[in-house]
């Protein structure tokens, strides 16, 4: 079992979600923005080009409607346009013979009776208004327009005063400013700029209309994509608490599962020893009842029922053999009645190592207990995977249990792995106070225990296990403080 608590692939994985949501949402505002944006500008495009359509609409009706001779006296009828047109500022009639008043508008004629259209009369932008001009017989007209009051702010897409676009009209490096927008942001270019340039619909006045937006950055949805973050960081955090319950519930499971296969086997070994230790004495029973039924034969006729007492005695001492032998063979290890050696498949002793500090990684956090792992390479051994993770269970435990006594700094196992002598080695070494060298030769026996309420049972059954895969487990004191125990298996035939 390896450990699938979330890790920092997770975390690296979570955040990685985090800034793609949070970059898809910025991208979509930026794309909301220039959408919007571009839909502004081309209303804006649109409105000012009916305008300036009806400009030319407006000369075309004033050069078909001139007054007819008779009409000497009458006001005429362009001066009545200011009143209807605001924006129209003046309208002046060249009538034939007549002079304009200054050359450009005479200039202006020229070029629209060559062109057949109205031309523009030395446009100055920066004053605000330019003038156009119609040749036409038997009158000639010119108006001024005032460009800000030409345009239709009842229709304007956006509010001038709060609007960040910037909206400009163009013609021949002047410009006029219909609203000034962001200009803050327009200078300092920060963030993402949108652009619009597109000329009017009118060939007679070719001003181009351009319009510009700075996006900021402190214009994004922050709010939006740090909620994006918190749900993620929050779903994170749920997966990772579901992960360590799952994982805590496994660790359980496997604890359990491994104690109930050390108590199936402690009490095989303790039915075996029971069956050791009665099969002498009942066999002396029996013997020495079956001596006196001979003996007490011989009596006088009388002691019938000693003798059938003797033979019940008798009886009793065989079927409590026969039960003795029932147990033992009940609670021995499977691979002793089969007559295996127990080597039932392949494991990694760097895997078995693994799990077990998997299961026991909380017991090592509450005991302050530190572990290094020295496993350059795979080493697979033959074995029974249930019986190798029992056997490095008890020793991991037997370490920890050892280091009680010493201080928090020194609580350090050294655990290894390696292959020696077509064996796999595993090693588990603690820094505890050691094994007292009366007690080393004494480790293995059954019953026999260093620690106060122990039952001498476990590394018995630890040795019993190895040595029916084949193997070994040994026990030292090391040079430097501490013990050491190896386990070593035969390696598999494949490694």
């Amino acid at each position: 079992m390896r450990n699938t608590q979330p890790g920092l692939g997770w975390w690296i994985g979570g955040t990685v979600v985090s800034l793609t949501g949070a970059v898809l949402i910025a991208h979509q505002a930026i794309g909301d923005q220039r959408a919007l944006f571009e839909t502004d500008a081309r209303i804006v495009h649109r409105l000012l080009s009916q305008q300036v359509v009806q400009h030319d609409a407006i000369l075309d009706t004033l050069a078909l409607l001139q007054p007819g001779p008779d009409s000497d006296g009458a006001t005429p009828p362009e001066q009545r346009l200011p009143a209807l047109y605001p924006h129209i500022l003046m309208v002046q009639r060249r009538a034939r013979g007549a002079d304009w008043p200054d050359t450009a508008l005479a200039e202006a004629e020229a070029r629209s009776a060559q062109n057949h259209r109205p031309a523009l009369a030395g446009t100055d932008l920066t004053s605000g208004r330019y003038r156009l001009v119609l040749a036409a017989l038997p009158a000639s007209y010119a108006l001024t327009i005032d460009l800000r009051g030409m345009v239709p702010w009842s229709e304007w897409p956006m509010t001038p005063q709060t609007s960040a676009v910037q909206v400009r009209l163009e013609h021949e490096g002047q410009r006029f400013e219909l609203q000034a927008g962001d200009a803050t942001a327009l200078a300092t270019g920060a963030g993402w700029r949108f652009e619009f340039h597109k000329h009017l619909a009118a060939a007679s006045q070719p001003f181009d209309v351009v319009a510009r937006q700075q996006l900021r950055w402190t214009q994004l949805p922050w709010g939006l994509m740090l909620l994006w973050t918190a749900s993620v960081a929050a779903v994170l955090a749920l997966l990772a608490q579901w992960q360590r319950q799952l994982t805590a519930r496994r660790r359980a499971e496997e604890l359990l599962r491994l104690g109930q296969v050390a108590r199936l086997n402690t009490l095989g070994e303790l039915a075996a020893g029971m069956a050791h230790e009665l099969n002498q004495p009942l066999t002396a029973v029996l013997a020495n009842t079956q001596a006196a039924q001979r003996l007490l034969a011989d009596d006088p006729p009388e002691l019938d029922t000693a003798r059938l007492a003797m033979t019940q005695a008798a009886a009793q001492a065989r079927r409590a053999a026969d039960v003795v032998g029932r147990l033992r063979t009940a609670v021995e290890r499977p691979q002793s009645r089969s007559g295996t050696d127990g080597a039932s498949g392949v494991v990694e002793l760097g895997d078995a190592l693994q799990r077990a500090l998997h299961l026991l990684d909380p017991e090592c956090r509450r005991r302050g207990v530190t572990h290094t792992v020295q496993a350059p390479k795979p080493v697979r051994v033959s074995a029974d995977p249930v019986a190798v993770d029992q056997i490095v269970h008890n020793l991991l435990i037997n370490a920890l249990q050892a280091m009680e006594s010493v201080e928090i700094p020194r609580r350090v196992m050294t655990l290894s792995v390696e292959m020696a002598d077509r064996q796999g080695a595993l090693r588990v070494s603690d820094r505890g106070p050691g094994i007292a060298p009366d007690a080393l030769p004494h480790l293995f026996e059954p019953f026999f225990s260093t620690r106060e309420g122990g039952l001498g049972l476990g590394l018995p059954l630890c040795e019993t296990l190895a040595q029916g895969m084949g193997g070994s487990l040994t026990a030292a004191n090391r040079p430097d403080g501490g013990a050491e125990f190896v386990l070593c298996l035969p390696l598999h035939p494949a490694a």
